[in-house]
């Protein structure tokens, strides 16, 4: 496999004004006419979405026929913390079928006050248990096969990859296997960008942002750039990707390349903003602080876009 292009210098990390570390990757923001207006490093080059997927595989299963809607329509697009309403509305989704049939792994929630009072972790604490229910619903609506429901062959998945392929307007570079078992699509974070400018127009984007708390959970940084933005959809994978659109058609895909997700809302919001559209509600997220004995020493700043528009 090729190498990547070289990648471009996205945020810094300062500590008591010492540049710490460097967060490297790129960035591509598209205008609603569908012109590029941002774009930093090798965007052409192919990213596998993570979890940054899960919007356009609850789009494939609400065309499978799944019962979704409003807050199980944004459990399934999201990646929950695991709090006991995200468990409820996954039980929902399931239909009395057997938790068994859920093929994520058990874990422990993500939500640290949930976490503390369980004495041991599910499958349904998994932050992708809602999209894998909404996949099993699919199947059933569709009468196709739920135990193999997640291997690439079955016809969910060859849906999933229709989906992708035609929102994006680009054929499906690579095929992983993600973090929870389910298939994930690499395709190139301009492609990425596209298919986000296309699904701002489906009710999964408006379940998202109807429901932002069932996309992440409580102080969850998606759901709280959503609740801060109305009218933005944010959706963050595992290895530093993270997309940003807004109803407008502003879209923004970001990948940094060492994997680290600390920088990534920062950067997306300064590629957002790049593109003309107002974030100052959230413009406490711009950058993160780094402490020291407690108290703030410096910070995760963006250090790329200096030529773009004000």
């Amino acid at each position: 496999m090729e190498r990547p292009a070289v990648p471009a210098l996205l945020a810094e990390v300062t500590r008591s004004g010492f540049v710490e570390s460097l967060h490297h990757g790129s960035v591509v923001g598209l205008l609603p006419s569908g012109e590029v207006g941002v774009s930093v490093g090798a965007i052409g080059d192919p990213v596998l979405p993570r979890s940054c997927l899960k919007p356009f595989q609850a789009l494939a299963c609400l065309s499978a026929g799944a019962p979704l809607e409003g807050p199980s329509l944004a459990i399934a697009a999201g990646s929950h913390t695991g709090e006991h309403r995200h468990v409820e509305l996954v039980m929902q989704l399931m239909g009395g079928l057997p938790v068994g049939l859920l093929r994520c792994p058990v874990s422990w929630p993500e939500d640290e006050n949930t976490r503390q009072r369980l004495t041991e972790p599910s499958r349904l604490r998994m932050n992708c248990s809602g999209k894998h229910a909404a996949m099993l619903a699919a199947c059933l609506a569709a009468r196709w096969p739920t135990q193999t429901y997640l291997e690439p062959t079955h016809p969910l998945q060859q849906l999933v990859l229709r989906t992708v392929e035609e929102l994006s307007g680009e054929r499906v570079a690579h095929t992983a296997v993600d973090g929870c078992g389910a298939p994930v699509y690499g395709l190139s974070l301009h492609g990425l960008a596209r298919a986000m400018q296309g699904l701002v127009r489906t009710p999964v984007a408006d379940a998202m942002r109807g429901f932002p708390e069932y996309v992440g959970g409580t102080g969850h940084v998606n759901t709280v750039v959503m609740q801060l933005l109305p009218g933005v959809v944010a959706k963050g994978g595992a290895e530093g990707v993270l997309v940003l659109a807004t109803a407008a058609g502003h879209a923004v895909a970001v990948k940094v390349l060492d994997g680290n997700p600390r920088a990534t809302t920062a950067i997306g919001l300064t590629a957002l903003a790049a593109l003309g559209y107002d974030v100052s509600p959230a413009k406490e997220h711009l950058s993160v602080p780094v402490l020291g004995g407690g108290q703030v020493v410096g910070e995760v700043r963006v250090v790329f876009g200096k030529e773009m528009p004000q």
